[in-house]
């Protein structure tokens, strides 16, 4: 079951809410596939069976409904067989799905009634019933909590069917759109990062933020006239023409910059990042990576397989595009036109967003490691998964296991919200000896920070930096004028952008500029932009901004512990929003369980 694809990655997710660009009936069928499981995980609550017990689940898409007997679940849950009325969702009713459905949260009945009023008065308690009520259009706040009530006092705990078994009404309306929006921001990697923004916030805030005072405002645009223009480079050899937007000034110095977007983007993603750049006097060439930009997912079909979104090749081709491009460039600066002299093609910095990001870290040495990568994908399942965690597994099907892709030209990287995951395994980023920055955005529900960037920052072998935006989304760090505010507001996934992000794109300005500027005689000047303090004087009270060349101690020991399966971790952590956390007891082989009670072997 397959619903045709208009649009970027981070489009994919808004659009799938147009009726306009998704055929209906596909759409419905795969969707309805969706929603199934995704309530299986958002009710991962309940428990009890009170007088009046629902009977039936119906998925609502639009004007369309289809109705699931809460039954036919249960036996499923029990036996593994699917009646004739769930062999449409066959394909999502995974092994796995049995087991969450079979799985029990338990939680001391003396503690159960106090679990539950701070859980429902915290702001994170007040969030999530909001979510479950867009999912359950037709629930009140009351019910949610009165099933709530009775599902929590059970003795064997609470689980997904004994919730639906709790619910006060004959049948459940699921509102399928947004079941799939709370799904996204659910998932295990991305509720682990949420856990951690308090770990970054504290430990990572600077003690000196009072006494920075710069002589000097690099985020200011700098004096120097810009130059733009856009070339198109044909790479016979490999079958791909590659757009390339310059942007230079009369008289640049130091570097040359390469801009590699995301999966689904284009070379405008970073406009204002350009333009700032080569306004100081460095040049700067952004590319557009033709079999993973917003034009290639043009009716591309979405199905069970990352493959049929993102060509494995991918993968090879991208981290090859950049390098075809320096060697053109390298053409252009020895000739006798406009550029030359103007692009110092020995000394590159690569600036990367999302999959672009894990373009710069394979140019800057980082090894594919893909034997990990395929233990990792033969357990996936639509549950618990970002998006990112799915996207990675298409590089499954590449069939060198040695491949080199490092180029030595590329001497610095900067990797925004990087795809990175299993990619790499456990020692491939080891490799990476350059100078590195990763941002990191805390709320990111499409690369989750723990899994695709504080994890692989631990790994780097050279001096590194690493830029937390605590509250920052997947799109924060993107171009206003490439960014269609309106449907970002909309979109499925949570994204923090417009005025509310510009503190970080302030803070990328600044910081990109310090850190390009390491390359000159400059360096020095520029270096105290490249401290914590200066990262901080930004923050706002809604986007907290951290800059460290190191994780905070208490989150080191936690990636250590991490490396180890199937172990349990306790950690005192501080306030986290309004619900104060106290010990977590964590295993980190399902998913993120954070409260102030022992959670046993939920």
């Amino acid at each position: 079951m397959k619903f045709q694809l208009n649009g970027s990655v981070d489009r994919v997710f808004r659009d799938s809410q147009n009726p306009k660009q998704v055929n209906s009936r596909c759409k419905i069928k795969t969707i309805g596939n969706y929603a199934l499981s995704t309530i299986i995980v958002l009710l991962s609550w309940g428990s009890a069976a009170p007088t009046s017990a629902a009977e039936r689940l119906t998925l609502r898409i639009g004007p369309f409904e289809q109705s699931v007997e809460i039954n036919d679940l249960e036996t499923f849950a029990e036996t593994g067989k699917l009646s004739p009325a769930l062999k449409p969702y066959s394909s999502l009713l995974t092994p796995q799905v049995q087991q969450l459905l079979t799985k029990r949260l338990q939680i001391d009945p003396n503690l159960t009634e106090k679990f539950i009023n701070d859980l429902l008065s915290s702001a994170d308690g007040a969030r999530l019933l909001d979510q479950i009520g867009l999912a359950l259009p037709n629930s009140s706040l009351e019910q949610l909590q009165a099933a709530l009530f009775l599902a929590a006092r059970q003795a064997n705990g609470l689980s997904v069917l004994s919730f639906l078994r709790a619910y006060p009404e004959e049948s459940v309306v699921v509102d399928a759109s947004s079941a799939i929006a709370i799904a996204l921001q659910i998932n295990t990697s991305y509720l682990q990062s949420l856990a951690i923004e308090p770990i970054l916030e504290q430990e990572l805030a600077a003690t000196d933020e009072a006494t920075f005072r710069p002589s000097f405002d690099p985020t200011a645009m700098g004096s120097q006239y810009v130059q733009e223009r856009t070339l198109r480079l044909r790479d016979r050899e490999r079958h791909r023409t590659i757009f390339v937007d310059l942007y230079w000034a009369d008289n640049p110095s130091g570097p040359l910059v390469i801009l590699s977007h995301g999966f689904g983007s284009d070379r405008k993603f970073l406009t204002y990042l350009a333009r700032h750049l080569a306004s100081h006097g460095i040049t700067v060439a952004s590319l557009e990576h033709p079999g993973s930009n917003f034009e290639s997912l043009n009716g591309v079909s979405l199905g069970t397989n990352p493959q049929e979104v993102l060509p494995p090749s991918e993968f090879l081709d991208r981290p090859k595009d950049v390098s075809f491009v320096l060697d053109r460039l390298t053409e252009m600066d020895r000739g006798y036109g406009t550029l030359s002299d103007k692009l110092n093609t020995e000394q590159v910095t690569v600036i990367g967003h999302s999959l672009g990001g894990y373009t710069a870290l394979a140019l800057a040495g980082g090894k594919l490691d893909l034997e990990t990568l395929r233990e990792f994908c033969k357990k996936r399942d639509p549950l618990g998964r970002s998006p990112a965690d799915w996207f990675q597994c298409a590089a499954t099907e590449l069939t060198d296991e040695d491949v080199q892709l490092e180029d030595r030209r590329v001497v610095q990287v900067i990797a925004l919200n990087a795809v990175t995951g299993h990619l790499f395994g456990t020692k491939g980023l080891t490799q990476v000896r350059i100078p590195t920055l990763i941002l990191t955005g805390t709320e990111d529900a499409i690369t989750p920070s723990l899994e695709h960037q504080l994890r692989p920052f631990a790994q780097l072998g050279g001096s590194k930096y690493l830029m937390a935006a605590i509250g920052g989304t997947h799109l924060s760090v993107t171009d206003q004028a490439n960014l269609n505010d309106a449907l970002a507001q909309s979109t499925l996934v949570k994204e923090l952008t417009g005025e509310d992000a510009e503190p970080l794109r302030q803070l990328l300005r600044g910081v990109s500029l310090a850190f390009v500027k390491q390359l000159t005689p400059e360096a020095e000047l520029y270096q105290p932009f490249l401290s914590p303090a200066y990262a901080q004087s930004l923050s706002t009270p809604t986007l907290a901004l951290r800059l460290n060349t190191t994780l905070p101690p208490t989150l080191a020991t936690w990636l250590q512990v991490l490396s180890v399966p199937n172990q349990q971790i306790a950690l005192r952590l501080p306030k986290f929003n309004q619900w104060s956390i106290g010990t977590i007891r964590w295993p980190f082989s399902s998913s993120v369980k954070p409260t102030q009670t022992d959670f046993g072997n939920a």
